[in-house]
């Protein structure tokens, strides 16, 4: 019997194909094809098709919302948005951080402070590409300030202002161009780059009332005045002005920049080499023409 059923077995392979890719195959059942949806049973678009951009793409465009009016056509324009692409934004810097910084000497007294003293304190983050335009002073911590300081800040009210002169600090608001400011946030880098400090740029025309008012204690304003409204202030608020000529620190605290400088001691078209430790300046009469304020 054995012999018979092998002879069966050959038998039977000799009558059928050769195994190969073409005669290969699931199990009958062990795959089922997927029937395509019609109608509303199924189907990416439930039979109705797709017109339009969506037989040419995969996404919408922005601001498509499918056939309703877009939020850009459903309201009408606003004039309180008007010019705001040119509004910059300022980076906050309180009162009574400030103190803080001073008392765990974080920042010097000794010198004139500006935009590169408090980056140089690495707890502030400026970038003028995205429309940043320095710091500003808020009231927070006013009642604890105590310090008497040369501070050259972009923004600041009233209250802070009398603040400051109540200990007989000066504070200076000042506007700096972007490419200014990128050198004043990081001058190491700057440096490095081997080129001359730039000229700073004037503010723009909806920021030259702010900087040339004596109110404001504005970089343009004139000296006379600003003395004039540090008086008037101080009635107001109801305290003395310190005597600055007393002060063992009166040159400091007088200190100004040109509206053209951007670094204290440095002028414009000096070229800073840090390898070399030397400051180069400018000869030629047009160079030095051009860099004058």
């Amino acid at each position: 019997m054995t012999s018979s059923g092998t002879e069966k077995a050959l038998s039977l392979l000799r009558r059928l194909p050769r195994v190969s890719i073409g005669n290969l195959g699931p199990n009958p059942g062990a795959h089922n094809e997927k029937r395509r949806g019609r109608g509303i049973y199924g189907g990416k678009t439930h039979g109705a098709g797709s017109g339009g951009s969506g037989q040419r793409q995969n996404f919408m465009r922005v601001g498509y919302e499918t056939g309703n009016t877009p939020f850009y056509l459903r309201f009408s324009y606003q004039t309180y948005y008007k010019g705001h692409h040119l509004k910059l934004s300022y980076t906050p810097l309180c009162m009574g951080k400030l103190q803080m910084m001073i008392d765990t000497n974080r920042l010097r007294c000794d010198v004139p402070v500006d935009v590169t003293q408090l980056m140089a304190t690495g707890l502030f983050s400026i970038s003028p590409q995205q429309k940043e335009g320095g710091f500003m002073l808020e009231n927070e911590g006013i009642d604890h300030f105590k310090a008497t300081i040369n501070i050259e800040v972009q923004w600041a009210n009233e209250a802070v202002i009398a603040s400051v002169e109540r200990n007989g600090g000066f504070i200076t608001t000042a506007y700096f161009d972007p490419l200014s400011l990128t050198a004043a946030i990081k001058p190491v880098e700057f440096f490095g780059r081997g080129i001359a400090i730039p000229r700073r740029m004037l503010p723009p025309q909806h920021l030259i009332d702010y900087y040339s008012d004596p109110k404001n204690r504005g970089y343009l304003a004139d000296p006379a005045e600003v003395a004039r409204e540090r008086f008037l202030l101080a009635q107001k608020y109801g305290y003395e002005l310190p005597d600055v000529n007393a002060s063992p620190n009166k040159d400091i605290l007088l200190e100004r920049k040109d509206p053209r400088q951007i670094f204290f001691g440095l002028e414009p078209g000096w070229v800073v080499n840090l390898k070399d430790k030397v400051i180069l300046k400018p000869t030629d009469p047009e160079l030095k023409e051009h860099f004058a304020s």
